[in-house]
């Protein structure tokens, strides 16, 4: 069973949402595999009905799943790290204050495991404050470098910047991006991310040197009748990722 994402070139990954497991194995096959498939822990009532499912997503699309918390809701921390502690999936997502418990649960430094940090309007800082309880308290606002570092020292993987709001941030995600290829750490740009921004946002990481981007697209490629994500869109994106990434 392979722990790690499948990168495009070894430097990125799409992670997409899917909303049942035939949608699920037509977005793999459309990202030829270069994808880390959504499903979101706040989609189950308990460990047990979450686990049971994603098993079944797991065993369809090569263990390519993402274990979601749900619009980076914090209340979900705790549930992601026991699912994922069982499932061993390629790609964890995070908030800021349960990575080490997440990593520690999964007794292994393959699968990815993201830090949400959210954006502050100011560039060279990020809040960190995204946890159950913090998030709920006054931003803890912190340097780039210090967040990426504290992050390594929980046994983090990468970044989980969100919420973007596109290109909102958009001098704020390049001095991200900067420090994640100084300080070897991935990075996951997240929120208001869609067909036409998608392109100039990767560039970004890209050139910035960033070793690993996984890129999350969402709603914006999300049907809005089925629920399912759009197969057309992901061949799309893949098809700007192998323009950028050669």
């Amino acid at each position: 069973m392979q722990l790690t994402p499948n990168y495009y070139n070894g430097r990125v990954c799409l992670n997409v949402l899917a909303n049942s497991i035939d949608n699920a194995k037509a977005i793999y096959e459309a990202a030829k595999t270069h994808v880390v498939v959504g499903v979101l822990s706040k989609n189950y009532l308990d460990n047990s009905s979450a686990i049971s499912d994603m098993k079944k997503y797991a065993l369809a699309i090569d263990n390519a799943i993402s274990v979601g918390l749900g619009a980076g809701d914090p209340n979900q921390s705790i549930m992601v790290s026991e699912i994922s502690a069982v499932l061993q999936p390629q790609h964890v997502n995070q908030v800021f204050t349960g990575v080490a418990t997440n990593r520690a649960l999964l007794g292994q430094n393959e699968t990815v495991v993201n830090g949400l940090v959210s954006p502050t309007g100011k560039v060279g800082l990020v809040n960190i404050a995204t946890g159950p309880l913090s998030a709920k308290s006054p931003a803890a606002i912190v340097p780039v470098e210090t967040a990426i570092a504290l992050l390594k020292d929980m046994g983090g993987s990468s970044i989980k910047y969100f919420p973007m709001g596109g290109l909102k941030h958009q001098d704020e995600f390049e001095y991200v991006a900067r420090c994640c290829a100084e300080n070897n750490f991935y990075l996951e740009p997240t929120g208001g991310i869609d067909l036409d921004n998608y392109e100039d946002i990767l560039k970004i990481a890209l050139d910035a040197g960033v070793k690993k981007i996984i890129p999350h697209i969402y709603s914006s490629i999300i049907d809005k009748t089925t629920g399912e994500t759009r197969i057309s869109d992901v061949k799309q994106l893949l098809s700007i990722t192998q323009k950028l990434v050669g």
